[in-house]
């Protein structure tokens, strides 16, 4: 909180304190992560009320800010202890909280109290997720290449894959008697990767430099995906979990290889090891 909102300076002539004026770019990344949580707290509502399509999408518009926030922050040099808390918070409602109970509103409630211990696993396992990374930020011996990689599978993706019934749904796929214990084997499942120890691939280091030559064809496949987004929300974001799920081993695979790589990598002696020459 002290980083977010310096200590006033004292007045020599002991005069009535002031507080400093906060800069702007502290405050702006804060405020997509509280719209993020609007968001998904009107999931939430939505849900109750049966509306399950716009609380879906609420909970997607959530996650695409919650990729945005961190990424202002860092651009505008306004990342603070107190802004890593709040979105913090923030992620467990929206991808803890509002997909559990939309997921228990939508079919789950059928299954009586074994659908609810289900929505309690997959919040708190997202709780768990969401500490386990906190306490992560803070190792010092971390390897610089292990900042390409998740510790399982990361909050945003857990809720979007986790909807991926409702998804079907919308589609015209009927989930009758036969299809709730497979709703909650599915959910169950991306609860269990989430708090796994499975690596993922981050993506925040990805976009630094871009080469030339890929500029233009990088703007048409955003305006492509935007419009396949927008026109087929739903087929999208289906295909989109799918193809995540499907290249998880991918990025286990990467990270295990870089993992052998750094094991067998020569060890630089330095000027205190016993190995190192004598002047």
């Amino acid at each position: 909180m002290d980083d977010l909102f310096p200590p006033f300076a004292p007045d020599v002539n002991d005069r009535p304190r002031r507080f400093r004026p906060v800069p702007f770019r502290l405050i702006a990344p804060n405020m997509i992560t509280l719209l993020a949580l609007c968001l998904g707290l009107t999931a939430i509502r939505l849900a109750f009320e049966g509306r399950f399509e716009p609380a879906v999408i609420a909970v997607i518009v959530a996650a695409g800010l919650d990729g945005i926030d961190g990424r202002v922050a860092r651009l505008l040099k306004g990342t603070s202890r107190f802004g890593a808390e709040l979105d913090s918070l923030a992620d467990f409602v929206n991808f803890g909280c509002a997909p559990a109970l939309i997921l228990y509103s939508f079919t789950l409630h059928n299954l009586k109290s074994v659908g609810w211990i289900v929505a309690l696993v997959f919040a708190i396992a997202m709780c768990l997720r969401l500490a386990r990374f906190n306490a992560m930020l803070d190792d010092p011996n971390r390897p610089e290449w292990k900042k390409d990689f998740f510790v399982g599978m990361p909050a945003p993706a857990g809720a979007i894959t986790g909807m991926l019934p409702l998804y079907l749904h919308f589609l015209g796929l009927d989930f009758s008697a036969w299809g709730r214990p497979v709703i909650l084997v599915y959910v169950l499942v991306i609860a269990l990767l989430v708090v796994s120890t499975v690596p993922t691939f981050s993506g925040k280091t990805w976009g630094k430099r871009v080469p030339r030559d890929l500029v233009v064809p990088i703007f048409l496949v955003v305006v492509v995906g935007f419009g396949l987004v927008i026109s087929f929300p739903f087929e999208a974001m289906a295909a989109v979990s799918v193809a995540y799920l499907a290249g998880l081993p991918f990025g286990a695979a990467q990270y295990r290889k870089r993992l052998k790589q750094e094991a067998s990598a020569p060890v630089v002696p330095t000027q205190n090891s016993p190995s190192a020459p004598k002047v």
